[in-house]
């Protein structure tokens, strides 16, 4: 059988050098997130920091946690027996480009004389306190002062003029003392005073939306005019979060502060999330291999990403759910000492928070 010779003009060939090299400019910019239920595909600019897998790295942790002054006892882990290390080793490697290593002297002199603030709930108390342990490795012995009142923690590098806060407030929006109880009021914000004239915010709120009985933070939800007992939690979410949505487009202006939302951050607490319906996180010691987690994303994924698109505000997501739900060997498990029984919803330090950290430092610089 022979070959049939096709003569192209010089019009017809240029035009489909030009749909090749516009084909290659889309795929450069598209990473088809496949494995995860519901994703489309995400626009990065050369690189998605969010997908990828654990590999060991002998150089890790970043740091010992008997020599950071800020860890709180409930993430100390290897203080409370935890005998295991290789949760330790671990470093998260993306797919398609590599994680700059953090440095903790030249976040300082990036952000020198400027005001960070974490805002939200315990898992932005666990990424708090991971971010001011990385610094602090670095620079051991700069003078430092950590103060804590009321809802607001604050530690400051002082050679450096770095504050680096914590804004305590589970649901973002507030709860208020009424006649009937503490009322979740899911369209008031008046919290947000303390958090203005900060040069980074990084926000989160999920984990206290789910809780109920005794651990439950609220009485009441007020919901516009309706006073109610129960509601979804989803559907709350959603109303609480698009509250905090507009506080952000009216309060912060984006050239003097650049703003983060941390994500959501999985718990372990069900086996059978990962096919292995009779575990839970204790006694896990590797992550799951490969970038797929079984059961998927929680669905308070997809309402966060809602309604971070309605936003005005510029709002960088620390895309970390799935990247954690692969970490059902990093929580605390039994070693807190400060939650009994057995914490599948917080994480070691050191550990996985500090790889959050290390995204929000490769957003900031690259």
């Amino acid at each position: 059988m022979g070959f049939r010779v096709i003569t192209l003009s010089p019009l017809s060939l240029f035009c489909i050098v030009l749909l090749l090299a516009l084909h290659q400019v889309k795929a450069a910019k598209f990473h088809n997130v496949s494995g995860i239920k519901g994703r489309k595909p995400v626009l990065v600019s050369g690189c998605n920091w969010f997908l990828g897998s654990w590999v060991i790295d002998p150089s890790y942790p970043l740091y010992d946690s008997s020599s950071c002054p800020f860890i709180d006892a409930e993430f100390d882990c290897q203080k409370y027996g935890r005998p295991d290390k290789q949760y330790l080793k671990y470093a998260w490697k993306p797919d398609s480009c590599s994680l700059p290593r953090f440095d903790g002297t030249d976040f300082l002199n990036r952000w020198k004389g400027k005001k960070i603030m974490f805002v939200g709930d315990s898992l932005s108390l666990n990424m708090w306190e991971s971010l001011t342990c990385m610094i602090h490795a670095s620079v051991p012995n700069t003078k430092t002062s950590f103060l804590r009142k009321e809802s607001l923690s604050t530690v400051t590098f002082q050679d450096y003029g770095v504050t680096i806060q914590l804004y305590r407030t589970p649901y973002l929006v507030d709860i208020i003392r009424e006649n009937v109880g503490r009322v979740l009021t899911l369209d008031s914000i008046v919290a947000g005073n303390a958090w203005k004239g900060m040069d980074m915010l990084i926000f989160n709120s999920w984990h206290w939306w789910t809780h109920t009985g005794k651990s439950q933070g609220w009485d009441y939800i007020r919901d516009g005019p309706n006073l109610l007992k129960n509601m979804d939690r989803l559907e709350a979410y959603s109303k609480g979060l698009t509250t905090w949505a507009k506080w952000v487009d009216l309060n912060v202006d984006p050239t003097k502060t650049k703003v983060f939302f941390q994500g959501i951050s999985p718990t372990h607490y069900q086996g059978k999330e990962w096919n292995q319906p009779k575990k839970s996180c204790s006694g896990e010691l590797a992550p799951l291999s490969g970038s797929t987690y079984p059961a998927g994303l929680p669905p308070a994924t997809t309402i966060l990403n809602t309604v971070l698109k309605k936003m005005q505000t510029p709002v960088y997501l620390l895309d970390i759910t799935l990247l954690s739900q692969l970490r059902k060997d990093a929580h605390p498990s039994a070693y807190s000492g400060d939650h009994a029984g057995n914490d599948c919803s917080h994480w070691c330090l050191p550990g996985l928070p500090d790889t959050w950290n290390q995204l929000l430092y490769a957003a900031l610089t690259t």
